[in-house]
């Protein structure tokens, strides 16, 4: 249950989430200062005076606050999707919100889509990212240790994918402790450098961000493509709002994590006006020389755990989109017996593993991996401030002049980031753009070749209720038991029970259509989980429903049927699914090649039965062909 919901809750409860908020949900944004104020300052960045060191300041300060602490703490956190968050959480509500019109639910899916595909990106690029920028604290200590940062990279990445299998649960009890050291580290070296300059403390006002546009013009502009880097992250604030609730998640955020993030900023900013060549890595050379080897393994854990947390968001927005129809089903492996949301996709923990390792060794620094670090994350920000503005005006029913006023305020921002990355995508901007395009590609094939089967299906086969009546004037053979027809058409005649009549000559005694469908909550009410339609001679049509945060597991829905007056006897039920075997057409509907890419998705996509966990001794399965 969402502490947000939970009134009686403790005290004691609430600071063990917002503890468990600090180790989980802040590990993105709490690694930012690694190389937020190194990229904007680098060899392609402004020119560390002391006005355009201000007015960075003064950007980072208001970016965290506009963006972070006002758009996603304050607004967009409100939109929770039954407590749970995240791209494909907000898409489903966007999509409630527009009901009767079918263009508009289209717009808003392509939407979410290219949203969850950058996500994507965002899930390989931070372990990159991350893990760079701490292990460049090596080159700080010796600059002869240069060339071990990227062959340590790799085997760090390595090692932390190898561990996923082993689930958060099993590590996550040391994440707090270790990320609450960080936080006060960052805060301690600020508080220090600070001291040795106060006056840096002048960038709290935003005069110091509009002087540094005025004065310095494009290059301000474009010093936004680096400032981005501040604020990657925050995305995670609203995607674990179902893990932790909105209180403890506010409470760490406002409470511990900014003072933390702005007390360091701050006090880079105070050693790059005393020494401007302490841009090429501020935040190490802010550490006094003995301790720069526990700052380096520092940085490093805080680092991984930056990355453990993407990964498992990308698990848990995979599994939505299988759910929800956007993707093959896919092997889910549960991690912990506790906590539904620690899941394990292998597929996917391959697919992240691989092209980690390709970034890693193809940009090989966390400065050529910020312009397309920024793209990934502006791009979800954009597409999120888009939505909710959706949800505002149409679920929630502000008024026009509101969702203008709030909704135009955050998508100024947005676009004034996006804008800034332009220039980065001959740099390495186009990787997150070509790794969603692809995705994207392959996440609307799927809907789309799903959409043009069951059209098929529908179209090549026979009404149910006819079917029947004829069954009742000319009775075939009816043997003990229940058989139960898997199909997505639950007003016609499943292909595997006309193959059953035609091959084996009989019918069972009861036979039940089952239609398994996905709402757009992420559990599915008490109420709607079953429904039940009692036909003719002993037929019967059953429709189970499940969130999309929820595993499918069918044989134990049925056994709550029988409530409904529908009594299963599992040992005495044979389960019938048509197997459907694409053929590639040039019929209108998809390109001929995207109908080979939804054939290749098809025949390496988990089977149904798997996926819906029927047993296969109760199984029998039976072919057919489809022309898409």
């Amino acid at each position: 249950m969402n502490q947000d919901e939970n009134p009686g809750g403790t005290q004691a409860r609430i600071k063990a989430l917002v503890l468990g908020a600090i180790g989980v949900v802040y590990g993105d944004i709490g690694t930012s200062p690694l190389y937020t104020i190194k990229q904007t300052f680098g060899v392609h960045g402004a020119t560390p005076t002391e006005p355009n060191v201000l007015g960075v300041l003064s950007l980072v300060f208001w970016s965290l606050i506009l963006v972070v602490s006002v758009k996603y703490a304050g607004f967009i956190m409100r939109a929770d999707n039954k407590g749970e968050g995240g791209i494909m959480a907000l898409t489903a509500l966007a999509q409630r919100s527009v009901r009767s019109s079918q263009r508009g639910r289209w717009w808003i899916v392509m939407l979410g889509l290219f949203g969850a595909a950058l996500f994507f990106g965002d899930g390989v690029i931070t372990p990159a990212i991350s893990v760079l920028g701490a292990v460049e604290g090596l080159e700080v200590m010796a600059p002869g240790l240069h060339r071990f940062i990227v062959p340590i990279s790799a085997v760090i990445i390595v090692l932390l994918f190898a561990f996923q299998n082993r689930g958060t649960g099993k590590v996550g009890a040391v994440f707090a402790p270790i990320m609450i050291v960080w936080f006060l580290t960052l805060a301690v070296l600020g508080i220090w450098h600070i001291s040795e300059n106060p006056a840096v403390l002048r960038a709290l006002s935003p005069h110091y961000a509009i002087a540094f546009f005025v004065h310095e013009k494009w290059v301000a502009f474009f010093t936004l493509g680096s400032v981005i880097l501040a604020i990657t992250g925050a995305e995670a604030l609203y995607a674990d709002m179902g893990h932790f609730g909105k209180k403890p998640i506010r409470y760490s955020w406002f409470g511990f994590v900014l003072p933390a993030l702005v007390l360091n900023y701050f006090g880079q900013g105070a050693l790059l006006i005393a020494d401007p060549k302490a841009a090429e890595n501020p935040l190490y050379l802010m550490v006094p020389q003995m301790l720069l080897v526990p700052m380096l393994v520092l940085a490093t854990a805080a680092a991984v755990i930056a990355s453990q947390a993407v990964i498992s968001g990308a698990f848990s927005v995979t599994r939505e989109a299988i759910q929800l129809g956007f993707l093959p089903r896919m092997r889910v492996r549960h991690t912990s017996r506790e906590q539904m949301g620690q899941i394990y996709l292998p597929w996917i923990n391959r697919m992240l593993l691989v092209l980690t390792l390709a970034v890693v060794l193809g940009f090989r620094s966390s400065d050529n991996l910020g312009a397309a670090y920024g793209i990934a994350v502006v791009g979800t920000m954009t597409i999120d401030s888009i939505l909710v503005m959706i949800v505002f005006r149409r679920l929630w029913n502000w008024s026009r002049a509101k969702v203008l006023a709030i909704g135009l305020g955050f998508l100024a921002v947005d676009l004034a980031f996006l804008a800034a990355n332009a220039d980065k995508v001959e740099h390495g901007g186009w990787f997150p753009l070509v790794l969603g395009a692809a995705i994207f590609t392959m996440m609307a094939t799927w809907r789309r070749g799903k959409e043009l089967v069951v059209r098929e299906v529908r179209q090549s086969g026979l009404a149910l209720e006819p079917f029947i009546a004829s069954i009742v004037a000319h009775p075939p053979l009816r043997v003990p038991g229940t058989a139960v027809f898997l199909t997505s058409n639950p007003g016609g005649v499943p292909n595997a029970m006309l193959h059953n009549l035609k091959h084996n000559k009989v019918l069972h005694e009861r036979n039940v259509i089952l239609t398994v469908e996905t709402v757009d909550t992420p559990v599915a009410e008490a109420d709607e989980r079953i429904e039940v339609e009692a036909l003719e001679d002993s037929f019967f049509k059953l429709t189970l429903r499940f969130g999309f945060a929820e595993d499918p597991d069918v044989p134990q829905t049925l056994l709550a049927v029988r409530e409904c007056g529908l009594p299963f006897d599992l040992m005495d039920t044979t389960f019938f699914l048509s197997r459907e075997s694409i053929v590639a057409t040039d019929r209108p509907g998809m390109a001929l090649w995207r109908d080979r890419l939804f054939m290749f998705m098809q025949r390496n996509a988990m089977p149904a039965t798997a996926f819906f966990q029927i047993p296969g001794n109760r199984l029998i399965e039976l072919g057919t062909q489809v022309e898409i």
